[in-house]
């Protein structure tokens, strides 16, 4: 069954003389639990997909329906709602609020959605992310790796139907950046968590079940690496 579809996804920006097109008819789907890996280079229109994909941007032309929703028929309001129920977002640089510690990062999702903290589930997601003895700290106080895994935490608290990670590991040295990636895939196989990851780094795409290569707004390769 495919938790993800991608349908003619198209983005433009600028007019006349200015005009660019970012994506010019990406269309894919991703089934429930797989692990994809897209990759481009810079200006390949990668991140733009995510944008997309993660309803932080809308397309010019084209849908994405995730778990049977076709998210563009939201309103801003609706679409913020869907997307922290139901899509977990890793960033390059972490994002995560200066002012709160690794717990309460973890757990903004829940509380801007008005929920009450699952403890239980804080406490695994601290465990699964090896942070139990850092709780506590802000993220001044954690490395750079450890921010990183606070972020992986924050999208895995409300067991999103997707993860969208834009070049998680792009801001670490090789030792975190494979804990991460190390992490990543823990989710994916213990949660059954569908995994899309955006890369650069061919060694991190050759680690996902599939790998979408993006050049110039357009899918050049579809290809299973493993079953």
């Amino acid at each position: 069954m495919a938790i993800l579809q991608v349908n003619n996804l198209k983005k433009i920006y600028g007019k006349g003389d200015t005009i660019v097109t970012a994506l010019d008819g990406v269309s894919f789907s991703v089934a429930k639990g797989e692990f994809v890996a897209i990759i481009g280079a810079s200006g390949s229109g990668k991140s733009t997909l995510m944008h997309l994909i993660g309803g932080v941007d809308r397309p010019t032309s084209g849908n994405v329906v995730i778990d049977g929703n076709e998210i563009y028929k939201s309103n801003e309001s609706e679409l913020a709602i869907f997307r922290r129920r139901n899509i977990g977002l890793i960033y390059q640089f972490y994002n995560l609020i200066p002012t709160l510690t690794a717990e309460e990062n973890i757990m903004l999702p829940r509380l801007l959605d008005n929920r009450k903290p699952d403890e239980a589930k804080l406490k695994h997601i601290l465990e699964t992310i090896g942070l139990e003895n850092r709780a506590k700290h802000l993220p001044s106080e954690l490395s750079g790796g450890q921010q990183q895994r606070v972020s992986v935490g924050r999208a895995l608290i409300n067991d999103p139907v997707l993860i969208l990670a834009d070049e998680p590991t792009g801001n670490l040295d090789s030792k975190s950046s494979q804990e991460i990636m190390d992490l990543l895939k823990l989710s994916n196989k213990r949660f059954n968590q569908t995994l899309l990851v955006i890369t650069h780094d061919e060694s991190i795409a050759l680690q996902a079940d599939r790998i979408i290569t993006i050049s110039d707004g357009q899918i050049l390769r579809d290809e299973v690496v493993r079953q």
